[in-house]
């Protein structure tokens, strides 16, 4: 009798043995003013992180608010990864040994200390049958500028794979103002990153599991189930379309490749600028560094898509200008569209994928709810109020776009309305569903590519472009003009006083007052009870 067995992968992947002094040590240390999370984290210069104590203070206080609101550290998974700046390895292994200290028994790292912003929501979500970890630290700027010179940052996201919420990051910012010491297990030895592996840390009961997973397979799969890659593939392969995706050597690069090149048979020059780098590329790139996407910092690609940092069109010269362009920020989570010599603006992008919603696999039954931030144009309630969905305007942040689409869940906001399939999104370049409870840039993309296919199945037909679809929006629905100004390095105390004279002329009455041509409409100041738990 002779007896073959056949082991799924999963079972053949093997441990590596780490011995290690597993003793957690408590170092006394000093309260740093300033280390109040905003609504997407702690964001400082990065020598002010790497100062002695710094990001350990602020860590340690994410882990006494987690154990003060009875959230399951002990025992615990955590995830933790970045968009790969200036300090990100470094802030990995400091966390993967503090965490180790305070309990933890399993931690999940991105390759190379990788994992954008989305696919952090993706493996909370979804990693081992999904919402394992009671959450994950996810270090990066975002947008902002990398370097030791530049900035650094660092969040956490709780167990629904979202921004912790203001009643978490409260308790964050107590702790920062009370600590006296922090844990750490300075006995564990640097953790090899460059690899998927699976270790085990110290032995018998006091041993932790660590895994270096895949950056990119989680969120990756998770896209395959919200869109039709075969579909997406029959556009990819179409003579008249090509594109272009600037990750801005953000985290975007790794995710971009492997979706585009080897999911969907693009070539790898559609992949602009898409190895990671500490710096972004640095001032001396066309971006300066700045991975942010949009008309003034994505350079390249919006002279490659023929237009200026206005979004009007240049003369390129008989170039050939690719028929899709889109580009990435720092952690990848925000989008930014561009047809042929065309600049879809965000809040129009937002808008338009409404619309076409019925185009994408994930929405085949659907919406039951839209939302924007404040400051998002009035593009998307025209779409919403043509086809009856409920709509929702939000202060900015995504963190307020959760509970929304957290309503009615059982665990959460059990008795809700369920407002599911959702999608929603920002002026900021922010767009996204409820596939996972951060915005996400590369799900964006997939969306557009998917209504691009879905509007060109016919390859003998001349090709419908993003021009095209964005002007018969307007056409059925109308069209939204609105201007944002971006002012940076401002005096804050007068740029406060500013905002407070704003304050109070809308309050002595702004309605009906006259600028030029226009007249003023409706001026408030925007106040949010959040409908699903009451908060203001």
């Amino acid at each position: 009798l002779k007896v073959i067995w056949i082991l799924p992968t999963a079972a053949l992947s093997t441990m590596t043995s780490l011995p290690a002094d597993m003793t957690a040590q408590s170092v006394p240390t000093v309260v740093f003013d300033g280390q109040k999370p905003g609504t997407s984290g702690l964001r400082k210069k990065t020598r002010e992180f790497m100062k002695e104590h710094y990001l350990e203070n602020f860590v340690q206080s994410v882990f006494n608010a987690l154990l003060e609101a009875n959230v399951p550290v002990v025992g615990g998974t955590l995830a933790v990864g970045g968009d790969g700046r200036f300090h990100n390895k470094v802030a990995c292994q400091t966390i993967i040994k503090m965490a180790i200290a305070n309990g933890v028994k399993k931690i999940w790292v991105g390759q190379n200390g990788l994992l954008s912003t989305p696919a952090m929501s993706a493996v909370i979500r979804t990693r081992d049958g999904g919402f394992v970890p009671f959450g994950g630290f996810i270090l990066s700027a975002s947008h902002n500028p990398g370097g030791i010179d530049e900035d650094f940052g660092i969040k956490f996201n709780g167990e629904n794979g979202g921004p912790a919420p203001e009643k978490v990051t409260d308790l964050v910012y107590k702790h920062t103002t009370q600590i006296s010491e922090y844990k750490i297990a300075k006995g564990v030895p640097e953790i090899d990153l460059s690899t998927p592996a699976k270790f085990v840390v110290g032995e018998g009961d006091a041993a932790v599991e660590v895994e270096v997973i895949d950056s990119t397979e989680d969120h990756v799969n998770l896209l395959k189930k919200c869109f039709d890659f075969e579909v997406i593939k029959k556009l990819a392969a179409r003579k008249d379309f090509s594109m272009v995706y600037d990750s801005m050597h953000g985290v975007q690069g790794p995710y971009a490749k492997k979706v585009l090149c080897e999911e969907l048979g693009l070539p790898e020059s559609s992949c602009l600028n898409a190895v990671p780098k500490e710096d972004f590329g640095g001032p001396s790139s066309s971006s300066h560094g700045h991975a942010d996407p949009n008309l003034t910092h994505a350079v390249e690609l919006v002279k490659i898509m023929g237009l200026n940092a206005k979004g009007e069109k240049i003369d390129v010269g008989g170039a050939t200008v690719p028929c899709f362009g889109a580009a990435a920020d720092g952690d990848a989570d925000r989008n930014m569209i561009l047809g042929r010599q065309f600049f879809v603006s965000p809040s129009d992008s937002l808008a338009v994928l409404v619309a076409n919603a019925a185009s994408i696999p994930q929405f085949k039954d659907g919406l039951k709810g839209v939302a924007r931030s404040m400051p998002t144009s009035g593009a998307l309630e025209r779409v919403a109020k043509a086809e009856k969905i409920p709509f929702f305007e939000t202060p900015t942040g995504w963190k307020f776009f959760g509970n929304l689409m957290d309503s009615g869940d059982e665990k959460y906001f059990p008795g809700k309305p369920v407002y599911t399939p959702f999608i929603c999104g920002e002026e900021s370049f922010g767009t996204g569903s409820d596939h996972v409870r951060e915005k996400d840039g590369l799900w964006a993309v997939l969306a557009w590519l998917q209504v691009l296919a879905v509007r060109n199945s016919d390859p003998a037909l001349p090709f419908v472009s993003v021009e095209e679809i964005v002007s018969e929006h307007w056409r059925v629905y109308g069209r939204n003009y609105y201007a944002r100004y971006d002012y940076e390095g401002v005096d804050k105390a007068a740029a406060e006083k500013m905002m407070a004279d704003m304050g109070k002329s809308i309050e002595e009455g702004m309605v009906g007052k006259e600028f030029g041509r226009f007249k003023i409409k409706v001026a408030d100041i925007f106040q949010y009870e959040d409908p699903i738990d009451g908060s203001i």
